[in-house]
């Protein structure tokens, strides 16, 4: 991928149609699901671009040791998604929200497990050194941009819940299964800049 990202995502999500929803529950109404917000960590490396997740704990009662972005549910305090983001994010891995460069916000993604999650993009320039929560992270890992950008390492997995059948995207990268509504929000990112990648 020969771009300059940071451009191209400001001016790809500044441009983007957000009334959309993206994901397995796309049929329920918002009031139904679970209001939440993910922040998508893109780093500033000296190689490249890289994207933050984490491997949540084994002790979380919901999603327990699957990949993540950090984030959670909005609480009362929240008088946005974006602030439910920049918190969880400051809770979960140490990252102060002054230090997020928000360069802007994909459409909702509707989970099969009833989160209805509003992903926020941003930028850290100069990422500080990570401090997990323990309660919430097992681990942080970095994916270059590049290989989850790059369609080959996108595949399709079907799950089935509550007699439903559901496809969901998966990137495995090493050893680490990356899924479900984490995959399907890089993979909103992806198409979005996909033209002339």
């Amino acid at each position: 991928m020969d771009i300059d990202l940071e451009p191209e995502l400001r001016r790809r999500l500044g441009s983007a149609d957000r009334n959309g929803r993206v994901g397995g529950m796309r049929h329920l109404s918002p009031d139904s699901l679970t209001p939440s917000a993910v922040l998508v960590p893109v780093l500033q490396r000296n190689d490249g671009y890289a994207m933050l997740l984490t491997r949540r704990s084994q002790r979380m009662r919901d999603h327990a040791g699957q990949i993540a972005f950090p984030g959670g549910r909005m609480e009362v305090d929240d008088r946005t998604s974006r602030e439910t983001a920049l918190r969880e994010a400051h809770e979960e891995i140490g990252l102060p929200p002054q230090r997020v460069q928000i360069v802007g916000r994909l459409m909702p993604y509707y989970t099969v497990t009833g989160y209805l999650i509003h992903p926020w993009v941003g930028l850290i320039r100069e990422p500080p050194p990570w401090r997990p929560n323990a309660a919430e992270v097992d681990e942080i890992f970095e994916v270059p941009v590049t290989f989850l950008l790059d369609a080959r390492n996108h595949s399709v997995e079907t799950v089935e819940r509550d007699g439903h059948r559901y496809k969901i995207y998966a990137m495995p990268y090493g050893g680490y299964h990356i899924w479900g509504a984490t995959a399907g929000i890089i993979h909103q990112l992806y198409q979005l800049l996909r033209t002339d990648l």
